[in-house]
C-alpha cells in the first residue's frame, strides 16, 4: 500500500470524489493502530489471591491417635497434620498439601489397619470362646 493517493477511474466513469483511495488508506492505518491521542494508555493489573483449601486431617489424626493407635500411625499422622497446619500459616500450600497428603495417607492406614486388628481379635476372641465352651461342656458331660 502506497502513502501517495492514487485514482484507478477517472472521475468521468465513476461519481466518486478523486481522493477516495486517499481517504481509504488513512482509515486502514487508523484501524491498524496509529493512535493520535495524547493521553497515555492506562493498564489495570488485578491480583487474583487463590485461597487454596487444603485439609490438614487434624481432628482425624486425633480420633486416631486416641483410639485407632495401630502401630503408631496415628500419633505419626497427627505430627504431620500439624506439621501441615503450620506450613499452611506460614503460606507455603505446597508444603502445606504434602504434609496433608501423608497425613491422609496415614490415616487412612492406621483406620484400615486398626478395623483389621479389631475384627481379627472379635473372630479369635468367638472362635477362643466356642471352643472354651465346647470343652467345659465336654467334661462336665464325660
Amino acid at each position: 500500500m502506497s502513502h501517495t493517493a492514487q485514482t484507478i477511474f477517472s472521475q468521468a466513469n465513476i461519481s466518486l470524489p478523486p481522493n477516495y483511495e486517499k481517504m481509504q488508506e488513512e482509515h486502514e492505518v487508523a484501524v491498524l493502530g496509529a493512535t493520535q491521542n495524547l493521553v497515555p494508555a492506562t493498564t489495570t493489573v488485578i491480583n487474583i489471591r487463590s485461597d487454596t483449601a487444603v485439609p490438614d486431617h487434624v481432628v482425624w489424626s486425633l480420633f486416631n491417635t486416641i483410639f485407632m493407635n495401630a502401630c503408631c500411625l496415628g500419633f505419626i499422622a497427627f505430627a504431620y497434620s500439624i506439621k501441615s497446619r503450620d506450613r499452611k500459616m506460614v503460606g507455603d500450600v505446597i508444603g502445606a498439601q504434602s504434609y496433608a497428603s501423608t497425613a491422609k495417607c496415614l490415616n487412612i492406614s492406621a483406620l484400615v489397619l486398626s478395623i483389621a486388628l479389631t475384627i481379627g481379635l472379635i473372630v479369635v476372641f468367638a472362635f477362643t470362646s466356642v471352643q472354651l465352651f465346647k470343652a467345659i461342656s465336654d467334661l462336665q458331660g464325660h
